[in-house]
């Protein structure tokens, strides 16, 4: 078999690498940083700091990483003959998403958060169950983006959600409906960080530590219910022992690769 080049899969690479700046770069241009956006738009009592949202800086970050990885034999292997074109569908995805959000149409931008999810759900796993890191470049190009972006979308859906369907935090006091729908989306996003922890014997480090981010940005804007207030900061606290556990995972598990069985091991797309 002829040594792999990086021509191989070329069509696919260019279209990852216009996702990456136009789709994907929408983020960067729109919501990258705080600004106006942050507050010009529907206040909910779940909404979090503008700071909460610096994560996309973060994503698009490594995901530079990503489109460059893909030239290398390692990076094609896992993103062009594993996650494929599911990449620029979810570049395609998030922008529609992001540009909905930012235009205030919150309720199709629910319907979109959920299609976004869905597409970084896919990628999530298959670059989990099919593609465990080889070298520190696998985890940081690969794993890390992905990871990072699973956990934020989590926290997406719901704030839209809360935007789509919830009271403004303006115009109507916290009532008892609104506090107990709150508590509860704080609970499931500290129980889906402690899922992740638990998800793999290393656990998952940055998934866990996006949610941990966005549940103390809430804490640290939301001041006009108490409840919701003192919630907010009881479950951040919380997803700090799965951030922890996460932590001390990839220390004890020599760097943070897993150590799968051979069948765990499996390529993705079989040899020809």
């Amino acid at each position: 078999m002829a040594d792999p080049v990086w021509t191989d899969g070329i069509l696919l690479k260019i279209a990852n690498v216009i996702t990456y700046l136009f789709f994907l770069g929408s983020n960067l241009y729109t919501v990258a940083a705080p600004n106006d956006i942050y507050y010009t738009g529907k206040e909910t009592y779940i909404t979090p700091a503008p700071w909460a949202f610096l994560i996309w800086s973060l994503i698009h970050l490594l995901l530079l990483g990503t489109v460059i990885y893909q030239f290398f034999p390692a990076g094609k292997r896992v993103i062009i003959d594993g996650i494929s074109w599911r990449f620029p569908l979810l570049g395609l995805l998030n922008a529609i998403y992001v540009n909905l959000w930012a235009s205030h149409h919150y309720i199709i931008a629910f319907v979109f958060s959920l299609f976004v999810s869905s597409a970084v759900t896919h990628i999530y796993y298959i670059v989990k169950k099919h593609h465990s890191p080889q070298s520190a470049a696998d985890e940081v190009f690969v794993h890390l983006p992905f990871s990072l972006y699973h956990g934020w979308t989590t926290v997406l859906v719901i704030l839209t959600a809360f935007e789509a369907f919830g009271v403004s935090a303006f115009d109507h006091k916290a009532g008892v409906w609104t506090k107990v729908f709150v508590f509860l989306a704080l609970f499931f996003l500290e129980g889906t960080a402690a899922a992740y922890a638990f998800s793999t014997p290393e656990g998952d480090l940055p998934a866990s530590v996006a949610i941990a981010w966005s549940l103390w940005a809430i804490f640290s804007h939301q001041r006009s219910s108490a409840f919701i207030h003192w919630s907010a900061l009881a479950f951040a606290i919380l997803s700090l022992f799965w951030v922890v556990k996460g932590a001390y995972g990839l220390w004890a598990t020599s760097g943070g690769r897993v150590r799968l069985d051979d069948e765990e091991r499996a390529p993705l797309v079989g040899s020809s």
